[in-house]
């Protein structure tokens, strides 16, 4: 299921940062008493009750204002506006209503999409009485706080999650014969015209589906018997049409279109290789514990001799550390040259996403790599492997009891990973270990 969009809007200066690291519990964003710090949208997971959400901080909306930076604030706010299931606009109880709130409330109006209002500097009796004013927005119940002082956040945020949609999970999604397919990554890497390819070659397909709450084009699609939905996250934009300030920051669609999938299809540049935002997007999709299959698109554009394939794979990974596990194919979409490879590469990484291992099997696979390989003492302590067992898939997660959990290493925990993809595979997967402590008469 995806999870819920909360975008916090205003102009600046009100605290919006603030309160978007409280809620993310970190200090994500540069937090300055300067108008205009926060220029793009940054992302992070957070929590309320048991609502898992994402957030995103837009930089301060300036209607009136022509400079090109403040210009491009707006759009990327405006993007946030437009990708959000609810919007928290946050005013000054300080200053009051002033020309720029009713400007922004204008448009937030218009969105047509759930709002909550926060009022913050409400940090003494005189300030709560000014929240009253903001009823004339016309936006409903202004909600008084302080970020600063971490006064009025827990009300504010069952207001939040109370706004959330009842089901996220889209048309097709409770299809459980169905793979879930997302292509992701950066603007201008070929997703658009992989997704044309995968969708529209000897097709059978049930229906298509555009313009849902995601803003992104789902298709359903039947090939030699199994069902696929393919997400694409590129907008099927033509080249001329493509505004560049506002595809650089088009990564929520990514994330969301992460959350939806079973398989992910990172798709890469092969001219420009590796960037940040390839990493941030292939990052969330090993924390989300997706099948992941790693496309190097414009492989015909690519300068090549006889190793260049392996140098490139080589290069992947020390990129992409963290995904070692992942499939590597080479494309064209412009040719075709390999796109029918994905369908077979996307069947396999989802059966090894969705991999079930015995227990008994599981245990004697664990034995035999403590017996090559003993876990080493720390402070006079042996650790001992006593059980594990299988109790989740998509990622596949697994239980290791032990005697002492605190003494189990990172590095002793890897050898283990690296043994159980030995036995069964897990290509394309993320594993998850969960250390539990146990006392060997239990």
């Amino acid at each position: 299921m995806s999870k819920p969009i909360v975008a916090i809007v205003g102009r600046p200066n009100v605290g919006k940062s603030t309160l978007f690291n409280i809620f993310a519990n970190s200090r994500i964003s540069i937090v300055e008493d300067t108008p205009g710090v926060t220029r793009d949208r940054l992302y992070a997971e957070g929590d309320w009750l048991d609502n898992q959400f994402m957030m995103v901080d837009t930089g301060g909306i300036e209607i009136m204002n022509s400079d090109a930076i403040a210009v491009s604030i707006r759009q990327q706010a405006e993007i946030a506006i437009k990708e959000a299931d609810v919007i928290l606009f946050v005013c000054d109880a300080r200053s009051g209503i002033v020309q720029e709130d009713a400007d922004v409330a204008r448009i937030l109006r218009k969105s047509g999409k759930p709002i909550v209002l926060a009022v913050n500097k409400a940090d003494s009796p005189k300030q709560e009485l000014n929240v009253y004013e903001f009823y004339n927005l016309g936006l409903g119940e202004p909600f008084p706080i302080s970020a600063a002082n971490h006064l009025g956040i827990g009300d504010l945020l069952d207001a939040v999650v109370a706004k959330f949609p009842q089901n996220k999970t889209g048309v097709f999604d409770n299809e459980e014969d169905q793979i879930k397919v997302a292509l992701i990554g950066r603007p201008n890497v070929g997703k658009s015209s992989i997704f044309n390819s995968l969708v529209g070659q000897e097709r059978s397909i049930v229906s298509d589906v555009a313009g849902t709450t995601r803003d992104a084009i789902d298709t359903p699609v039947v090939r030699n018997g199994q069902k696929y939905l393919f997400i694409d996250t590129a907008g099927m934009r033509r080249k001329g049409k493509i505004d560049e300030p506002i595809e650089k920051y088009s990564i929520i669609r990514s994330l969301r279109a992460v959350d939806r999938s079973d398989v992910v299809l990172m798709v890469i540049d092969a001219v420009d290789g590796v960037t940040e935002q390839d990493k941030k997007i292939a990052g969330y999709a090993h924390e989300a514990g997706k099948g992941i299959v790693i496309v190097v698109n414009k492989w015909d554009a690519y300068e090549k001799d006889e190793n260049s394939t392996l140098r490139y794979t080589e290069t992947l990974r020390k990129e992409l550390i963290f995904m070692q596990y992942a499939p590597v194919v080479y494309v064209s979409a412009l040719t075709k040259q390999r796109i029918h490879r994905l369908p077979e590469v996307i069947n396999y990484v989802a059966e090894q996403n969705a991999m079930r291992i015995a227990t008994s099997v599981l245990n004697q696979v664990i034995a035999d790599a403590v017996a090559v390989n003993p876990p080493p003492t720390e402070k006079g302590q042996r650790l001992k492997i006593l059980y594990a067992t299988q109790v989740k898939i998509k990622p596949p997660t697994f239980v290791i009891f032990v005697n002492e959990p605190e003494i189990m290493h990172f590095s002793y925990q890897r050898y283990l990973e690296n043994k159980l993809r030995e036995a069964f595979g897990f290509e394309g997967t993320p594993l998850t270990m969960i250390i539990r402590g146990k006392k060997e008469d239990e």
